[in-house]
Parts: C-alpha cells; structure tokens; sequence
C-alpha cells in the first residue's frame, strides 16, 4: 500500500500508456510520448516524496556488466522497487519521444511499461473510461550531440529490457508458485503478465539499437570489449536474464505435458503457456536478425577465436535449440528443428 496518491498516479500513466498514439504521425506520435513521460514523471515524484532514491552509482558492481549498463542489485523495499522501476520507465519514455521505434515495437514497449508500472506499484488498472486528464509538458531540453544521444539510448534501452527481464521472472515464478498449490486460476493471469514483459524483450532491445549500425560499430562496440572492459561483455552476464531462464525452467518442470495433454485436460493454461513460449522463441529469433543488422557477419567480441560461428551463426543455434525445445509444447511447433537438433545429438 504506496498510498492514495501514488494509487492514482500509476492508474493514470497505466492508462496514458495504453492509450498510447503508437502509429500517429511523427509529431502527434511525439507529443503523446511526452505525454506518457510527463505522467511517469508524476508518479516518480509521487513515490519521491515518501522516500528517496538509493544511490545505485555507490553499490558495487556485480560483474562488468552491471558495471557497464549502470545496474545493481541490492534488497529494496516495495515503494524503492516502485520508484526505481518506475524511473527506468521515465527514462526509456522520455528517450522514446525522438527514438525513431517502429510503432508496432513502441506498442510492445509502452504495453510492457504498463504492466510493470501496474506490477511494480501493486495497482489494478482503471475501469473507467473517461478522458484522461493532460499533464502539463515541458518544452523539449535544448539538443544533446547525436553522439551523447545515440550512446545514452544503448544504456537506457538495455536497461528497460533488465526491468522486462526481472518482472517477467518474477511473472512466472509467481504463476509457478500457484500451479504446484493447484490454483490454476490464479496462474493464467501471471502467465499472461510475463508474455506481455517477454514480447516486450526484442522491442527494448531493439529500441536501445536504435542508433546507427556504423555508429555502433565505431563508437560503443569497442566500449565493451578489452581494454576498455576487463572482460567482453555478454548476454551471459545479464543476471536478469539469467533468472528469467531459471524461471521457465522451473515452470515447465511443473507442466512438462506435450499441448495436445494439457490441452485435454486444461486448454486455457496450455494455451497461456503456448502464447509465452512463443513469445520466447520470437525473441531468440529477432535477435537473430538485429544482430545482423548491427554487426552483420562479425563475430561476437564474447566468442573464442577458434570458435566456429559468427555472432549471428551462433544467435540462430540458440533459437533452433529452443525451438527444439518447445517443440512438442505448443500448437504449431517447430518439429523440424526439433528434428534436426535429435539428430545432431545422436549422431
């Protein structure tokens, strides 16, 4: 209970963002995004006032990637969880408003913010469909070098996807937690929580690469490799991926049932598990292809010299594995891959 205030601002930045002009013209597009940031910023002020921020710059750094992408971790309490969630979302908004995003990815992003400005806040979203009232908007902040920009968008947009990441692992393990005590009903909403958040995964990816391929190349893939990191940076770093993995481990450790047996027996939950492994496969996938768009056929600065595979190569393995995976988990599964993978392991 964050109080009635912080109640009312979550409901209103839940609905501003679910309203969101997502395929407008630029500038209405633009104007509704400053919108949606100035209604976040009310909210951060909201939960502001009962207490501040913690100071992540002054907590250690867990692994260079923490260090790189400026994340921590730490025990928060629920209203410094809210705010430092809900900063994140102002942040990526506030870098939306002039992030040239497809709108069919900023609709994937601004739903993923709503969920997790819903989660983090523990409030139900409004019933009532009147007008939402316009916050004042402040004038655009004189122009930043492209440079700073593009540079600053690589850290926010990543740090978007560490949020999806997080409330999608907690999505699940909450929907896991009430599976094993039998109260399915309970689940399916928590399962459609985390593929809201899982969706949203390729979309802040892709919103942190919206910068220029040359640009990225030049300037800030060289940032997270030796010597300017003790280590090259990778996706295996990223504890909140990490957890997320752990949590769907865990979850189809509990219904490990092909689709036709759960569909049998429960269709809703096999087709709410259905739409969330789809959803991660559709990530493994569009990584595949922002990878190649970014680096095109270089390697990885993670992989080994005498590694086989590029970068791309290596992404598109790692979607047919889970692909092969969920193969026999979902309606329309991929049993070609699932076929190629068994041969592979046998041969």
């Amino acid at each position: 209970m964050l109080g009635t205030r912080v109640d009312a601002e979550a409901k209103r930045t839940a609905r501003v963002l679910a309203g969101l002009a997502t395929h407008a013209r630029p500038v209405e597009r633009a104007l509704a995004l400053r919108q949606a940031a100035a209604a976040a910023a009310e909210l951060v002020d909201s939960l502001s006032v009962l207490a501040p921020a913690v100071a992540g710059e002054g907590l250690p750094a867990e692994s260079t990637s923490q260090s790189f992408f400026r994340v921590r971790e730490g025990e928060l309490s629920d209203q410094q969880a809210a705010l430092h969630g809900v900063l994140v979302v102002h942040r990526g908004l506030e870098d939306l408003c002039e992030a040239p995003l497809s709108g069919a990815d900023l609709a994937l992003e601004a739903t993923g913010m709503r969920q997790a400005v819903l989660d983090l806040t523990g409030t139900a979203p409004a019933a009532d469909p009147d007008a939402i009232p316009l916050v004042a908007v402040p004038e655009p902040a004189a122009g930043a070098s492209m440079e700073s920009v593009w540079s600053a968008r690589w850290l926010i947009g990543h740090q978007v996807h560490v949020l999806f990441n997080i409330c999608a692992a907690v999505a699940v393990a909450d929907a896991t937690r009430h599976l094993r005590h039998g109260d399915r009903d309970a689940a399916l909403p928590r399962l459609a929580d985390a593929t809201v958040y899982v969706r949203g995964f390729p979309a802040a990816m892709t919103h942190a690469s919206t910068v220029p391929a040359d640009y990225y190349m030049t300037a800030i893939r060289q940032t997270m490799a030796p010597p300017s990191v003790d280590v090259p940076l990778s996706g295996r770093q990223h504890r909140g991926y990490k957890l997320f993995r752990a949590a769907m481990k865990d979850l189809l450790s509990v219904i490990p049932h092909s689709y036709e047996q759960l569909a049998a027996r429960a269709p809703e939950l096999a087709e709410a598990r259905g739409a969330l492994l789809e959803a991660d496969i559709v990530d493994g996938e569009r990584h595949v292809t922002l990878a190649y768009s970014m680096v095109h056929l270089h390697r990885s600065i993670a992989q080994k010299p005498e590694g086989p595979d590029n970068a791309v190569a290596e992404l598109r393995n790692m979607r047919h594995r889970r692909a092969a995976q969920y193969a026999s988990l979902i309606r329309f599964g991929d049993h070609y891959a699932a076929g190629a993978v068994a041969g592979l392991r046998h041969s």
